[in-house]
């Protein structure tokens, strides 16, 4: 067995990524052999100090990349050398990774990794709303975007209304959807070195496009209600953040709720620290759970974004952002810079599906089969122990022992099933384990695939992980 022992210094992304690199390093320089056998994966992960789970992964990896083989019981070994294509083919659409999803996933997988709305046949209409589009201003798609239609802002203002509560629609501008709407309103209210407050499990595409901004991340604990304001309040006295990212009910992945108590203690928090709030609920209003949303608490200090993508169509890519007084200007001019303007036909085909009503039909259709999956979820993993809601396509996965998230993420794939592990929902380095994972169900416009992958993800839960391929 080799003595080799990662470098966690080199290279950049997550821990597993630059292990699995500082490996293949190793391998094609010489310093590990063909057929030389690599640590066990507890020893490793002891003696660099991270988790099995991390271990398990960065291994995982390899085998994606055909420099390791392995089996149960003996260990992972080298593979032939990898310095001749011929002899180790490697297929790169496996090895390319955002955060820790394949950007573009292995062929033949099902993808249990995505919430984006499910297919009840909207490229019908979305299409005819397009050729209606492209008759009625030809002159419009050809050229930029340089004016805002006030009917732009009425759909922002139903579809961001909550109850009989409904933000002011000056206020409100179109985005191209939710994920770029947050990232505009980070680069308008921080600036380099400034922290925003994320949960230590939360939508992390926000995080990282933050980083890359140059900005820092301050972590709050949360519970199975959500943020704990007396942490959210200890967060604002050391760190002194200048925002906070809060999905205020049906959050990702944990399905929490805030109660109406607590959003009162973090509006109150957030006012004497003068914090920005930036509530996303693109599945809070799936969710519809009438509690006030913070920005019906505090229109003054918060920006509240939804969007079209997990309940109509992920690929229109349509949203908008309600923000405080005097704050729309400021967040639209940030919008262009940092993404180069809006499009007219996004815009345009988002307002025209909300204004007409489609978008509502088409989400109650959505809604509809949630709730036929969502059923077959509570009948399929029955007396273990998850979160799920009727209205939401995803839920959250305790695992038993001696599972943990990256082994069992790496089963299911093994499966042919694509879910996401905890890692993918941490904003931050963390040493917090949960033993979690999150499937979604949205994928297919056919119930019945969906249900099949279910199943496997149940078969392979009720499995000891000592029998597969993820734990050698």
């Amino acid at each position: 067995m080799t003595n080799w022992l990662p470098s966690l210094s080199n290279g950049h992304g997550p821990l597993y990524v630059r292990i699995a690199d500082d490996a293949e390093r190793a391998i094609k320089s010489g310093a590990l052999l063909q057929g030389s056998k690599l640590p066990p994966q507890r020893d490793l992960a002891y003696d660099i100090g991270v988790t099995i789970g991390t271990i398990s992964r960065a291994y995982a990896l390899l085998r994606e990349r055909g420099l390791v083989s392995g089996e149960v019981g003996r260990g992972t070994y080298v593979q032939a050398d990898t310095s001749d294509p011929s002899t180790s083919p490697r297929d790169p659409v496996t090895i390319n990774y955002g955060g820790t999803r394949a950007i573009t996933p292995p062929p033949g997988k099902l993808r249990f990794d995505t919430t984006a709305a499910i297919d009840v046949g909207q490229a019908e209409i979305v299409g005819r709303v397009m050729t209606e589009i492209a008759a009625a201003h030809p002159s419009e798609i050809s050229s930029y975007t340089r004016t805002l239609s006030p009917d732009w802002q009425e759909a922002g203002r139903q579809w961001l209304s909550s109850g009989t509560w409904s933000p002011e629609v000056s206020q409100i501008l179109p985005q191209m959807g939710v994920h770029a709407g947050i990232n505009a309103v980070i680069a308008a209210v921080t600036g380099t070195g400034d922290r925003v407050v994320c949960e230590h499990l939360t939508y992390s595409q926000v995080s990282r496009s933050a980083m890359l901004m140059g900005r820092q991340i301050a972590l709050v604990d949360s519970d199975a209600d959500g943020i704990l304001p007396e942490d959210f309040e200890r967060v604002c006295a050391r760190e002194h953040p200048k925002a906070a990212f809060i999905m205020s009910s049906g959050q990702n992945p944990t399905l929490a709720c805030l109660p109406l108590s607590r959003r009162k203690d973090i509006v109150a928090i957030a006012r004497k620290y003068n914090v920005w709030l930036i509530e996303d609920y693109l599945y809070g209003g799936m969710i519809a759970d009438g509690i006030p949303l913070l920005a019906e608490l505090a229109p003054d200090r918060t920006f509240l974004l939804n969007g079209l993508s997990k309940s109509v169509a992920a690929g229109v890519r349509g949203g908008w952002v309600a923000c405080p007084p005097h704050m729309s200007q400021r967040v639209r001019v940030t919008q262009k810079m940092v993404s180069g303007g809006l499009p007219f036909l996004l815009a345009e085909l988002s307002a025209r599906l909300v204004l007409s009503g489609a978008a509502g039909e088409i989400r109650g259709k959505v809604l509809a089969e949630i709730a036929s999956r969502e059923a077959v979820v509570r009948e399929l993993f029955g007396g273990k122990e998850f979160r799920s809601h009727p209205r939401l396509p995803f839920f959250w996965l305790k695992l038993p022992e001696p599972w943990m998230s990256g082994t069992f993420k790496q089963a299911v794939l093994d499966a042919n099933v694509l879910i996401d592990d905890e890692d993918e929902f941490k904003p931050a380095r963390s040493s917090r384990v949960f033993h979690h994972v999150r499937v979604g169900f949205s994928e297919g416009r056919d119930r019945s695939i969906a249900i099949e992958g279910l199943k496997t993800v149940r078969r392979i839960l009720d499995q000891s992980p000592l029998g597969t391929s993820a734990f050698v």
